[in-house]
């Protein structure tokens, strides 16, 4: 199992972070202006195959696997993802108090297991003591908070693509710990880094400029293309009530030669705008529900792209 002697960061190493990264997001966003960076514009288009236009079918990412048939962000919820329609399959890292990469959305253990307290208080060994599954269902009693290079073992045997969200803030070393995993498990081609948090986008441009990264923001004000370079993304994930308020911001993005992902989607009705307005994939919680919807939508016998039907008919 892959450890690290890397000290897991506390309350006031995250306190200290974020001041410094006021002062980074700044300079960073003045270089990205003055240098218009635009190497992100061929990176994006060939980390999706192409981006969409308004009408196409977006690709589906299972948000924490696919958490409506099994415990989020267990091997059993991933597995159903990685075996569904879905495109991506995202995920939650953290850091045990021993450094090991564990699949955890909450900071706290409480909500998805039997346990209690922050995710960094464990060592490996007493998270894996953890039912991670009772809370969902008897049939799912035992499960256990998986690590990262459990899911990457599952992976490295599907064409399917992960999207690994980097929880907090994380250092060079940290950064290069997960890089290390995913090149050892031979799925660099098939993984995205996602994070809130800009600087730990720039430790991975630092330590493995070869893995994309994607800034996740709830809002996208201003200049996107100096958001993304100040972060080194080759996308934007952003919330619906960001494009409900600007439908423009989806071709403003596209303009910038960036991705943009919306989250978190989980009907019809939600799915459609987005399509229509071109995003490039959709995070769902229904990844298997999305993906038969996309299928009907897009393989039926009116070939006319999906906004130009919702136009005709709305």
């Amino acid at each position: 199992m892959a450890t690290s002697r890397n000290p897991v960061p506390t309350y006031r190493d995250h306190r200290a972070r974020r001041a410094a990264l006021a002062a980074a997001i700044v300079t960073a966003l003045t270089l990205a202006l003055v240098l218009n960076a635009n190497v992100s514009r061929v990176h994006a288009a060939g980390t999706f195959s192409s981006l969409r236009s308004p009408g196409e079918a977006a690709f589906v990412a299972g948000h924490r696997g696919d958490k409506m048939g099994a415990p989020e962000n267990t091997l059993e919820a991933l597995g159903n993802a990685l075996n569904s329609a879905a495109d991506y399959v995202e995920t939650d890292v953290q850091l045990t108090a021993d450094g090991v990469p564990v699949l955890m959305h909450d900071w706290t253990v409480d909500r998805t297991t039997n346990g209690s307290g922050p995710v960094w208080n464990y060592s490996y060994e007493e998270l894996a003591t953890l039912d991670a599954g009772s809370w969902f269902g008897e049939e799912f009693v035992g499960a256990r908070v998986p690590t990262l290079e459990e899911f990457l073992n599952l992976l490295r045997w599907s064409t399917k693509n992960a999207i690994l969200e980097l929880k907090g803030s994380w250092t060079d070393s940290q950064v290069t710990l997960i890089a290390d995993l995913i090149a050892r498990h031979g799925v660099t081609d098939h993984v995205i880094i996602a994070s809130f948090d800009i600087m730990t986008l720039q430790s991975l441009q630092r330590v493995s400029p070869e893995l994309p990264g994607m800034l996740i923001v709830r809002d996208i004000i201003g200049d996107p293309s100096a958001l993304a370079a100040a972060a080194g993304a080759v996308a934007l994930v952003t919330s619906k009530k960001a494009i409900t308020h600007n439908p423009e911001l989806v071709q403003l993005v596209h303009d910038a030669g960036l991705g943009i992902l919306i989250y978190t989607l989980n009907d019809s009705e939600t799915w459609s705008d987005a399509v229509s307005l071109g995003v490039d994939g959709i995070v769902t919680d229904r990844p298997a529900e999305l993906g038969q919807w996309i299928a009907q939508e897009f393989t039926g016998t009116d070939n006319r792209p999906f906004a130009s039907r919702v136009r005709a008919t709305g």
